[in-house]
């Protein structure tokens, strides 16, 4: 299978079922977002951090991928001629989001209590925490637009929401173990 198809070069692209879209259509904005939220996961997972850390990291990219998939599928394609559902074993579990808020809390439970806003930094390893946080975001506000055009899971929305969370926990949780300074943002008076 050849990498190139050239069936893009015109400015669109296939969903899953065959539809074809403009490339900046948002149903591939979102998909698009959630992606490149997967590659800084993995720059994050590629440093040096703790074999725990990186085994949850790995469990999120393989989630997004089915966000991915979710979001590249529309609602017409989601049933195969057959009748069969494409989504219906491939769905966001309310076990995943669980996970996050287990993994959250335990984070939690090791850190001082947040008093102020920090400013991102303090670590490379943090920064990259941070700027998949700011994807994340995005990835979620793109969902929420998408949904308001063609509905999508509900879950795939509060997923995205509580990964950003993770990721700005995470962060701090890094900066912690990293002995990175934690800077907080105090307004000017």
């Amino acid at each position: 299978m050849k990498i190139y198809t050239k069936t893009g070069d015109k400015g669109t692209t296939a969903l899953f079922g065959g539809t074809r879209v403009p490339k900046d259509h948002i149903r591939i904005e979102s998909y698009g977002t959630v992606d490149e939220l997967n590659s800084y996961i993995g720059l994050i997972r590629d440093q040096e951090i703790n074999a725990h850390y990186k085994e949850i990291l790995i469990e999120i990219q393989d989630r997004l991928f089915t966000v991915g998939a979710i979001l590249a599928t529309p609602p017409e394609k989601e049933v195969l001629k057959s009748g069969e559902n494409r989504l219906q074993n491939l769905g966001i579990l309310e076990s995943d989001i669980e996970l996050l808020e287990n993994e959250i809390d335990t984070m939690e439970s090791e850190l001082p209590p947040m008093t102020h806003f920090v400013l991102p930094g303090g670590h490379t390893t943090v920064s990259y925490c941070h700027i998949a946080r700011c994807i994340c975001r995005r990835a979620e506000r793109l969902a929420v637009h998408l949904d308001h055009n063609e509905p999508i899971p509900e879950i795939v929305i509060k997923y995205l929401n509580r990964l950003s969370d993770y990721l700005f926990v995470l962060a701090r949780k890094l900066s912690n173990d990293l002995n990175a300074d934690e800077v907080k943002w105090i307004p000017r008076k």
